[in-house]
């Protein structure tokens, strides 16, 4: 089954001079010439991007979208028309997105927080700034500690409400990040806690000691560069250590107690050096 919107990997059925035809299961899709690899042949496989193209037939393409099917992305107005808009999909053709599907009307150059979805009625891709209908933590498919791929949706009086793998919704606090976040910012997270009511805390990064450890080396090699001597320790203000080492003052903290522990690092009353020897 092709799976609209969506990487499918399909297997060269027949080439013509303007391309090659894919087996689509019953249907032929075009992959036209431009992105065709000059070594494939027939019977070869191929990963494409499929699509409907103006005409409503379905096409390929090796072009890499902005967002398939279920995935949140920021996406800029190319157009906008008196029943919706067109935004920018990063392949020869814009996405729609109906009047009835946005939040507030959209002008060309604006950039808004969408999710693709299949539309019922015409089996076409769609974009909708409704996202709230599509996530739900009635049933977690996430447990604590977790690494989730989280895309932020609004800022709020206690941090960031962030969308889970889009598929729940998340807090992410204030106390966590120690920079300016956007709606439609992506990072890599993990589940922190599943409060009452399965109300979920995120945080940055990877959990625990896992990110101490991806963390050693970067230090390590920042002291090497800086003759041996960086004008940090555990002491230091919070803010000026994410601006220098992006990271938290909690993990910088975790991250030098490491170090010490395996006798690489010393500290002195203004900052932390290389062990000798």
């Amino acid at each position: 089954m092709v799976h609209i919107g969506e990487y499918n990997k399909l297997k060269v059925a027949k080439t013509v001079d303007f391309g090659v035809y894919l087996d689509g299961n019953g249907d032929e899709i075009l992959l036209p010439k431009r992105y065709v690899p000059a070594d494939l042949k027939d019977g070869d496989e191929i990963e494409v991007f499929v699509y409907h193209d103006n005409e409503g037939r379905l096409i390929a393409t090796t072009d890499k979208p902005v967002a398939t099917v279920g995935e949140i992305a920021m996406m800029e107005v190319a157009d906008v028309t008196p029943h919706g808009a067109f935004l920018k999909w990063g392949i020869m053709k814009d996405v729609f997105i109906p009047l009835s599907y946005m939040e507030r009307r959209m002008r060309s150059g604006d950039r808004r927080l969408v999710m693709l979805v299949v539309d019922a009625q015409t089996g076409r891709v769609t974009a909708t700034e409704k996202i709230d209908q599509f996530l739900s933590n009635y049933e977690l498919t996430v447990k604590e500690n977790d690494e989730v791929d989280l895309v932020v949706f609004q800022q709020t009086d206690i941090g960031y409400k962030v969308i889970i793998n889009s598929k729940h919704m998340g807090v992410l606090h204030y106390n966590e990040i120690f920079r300016d976040l956007e709606p439609g910012d992506k990072l890599k997270g993990f589940i922190k806690a599943i409060r009452p009511g399965n109300k979920i805390d995120v945080s940055p990064g990877v959990k625990g000691y896992e990110r101490v450890k991806s963390e050693e080396d970067r230090v390590l090699d920042m002291l090497r560069n800086n003759d041996g001597y960086l004008p940090f320790n555990d002491k230091s203000d919070p803010e000026e250590i994410y601006a220098r080492f992006g990271m938290s003052k909690k993990t910088f903290k975790m991250t030098l107690g490491a170090l010490y522990k395996k006798r690489l690092i010393e500290f002195t009353q203004t900052g932390t050096k290389l062990a000798a020897g």
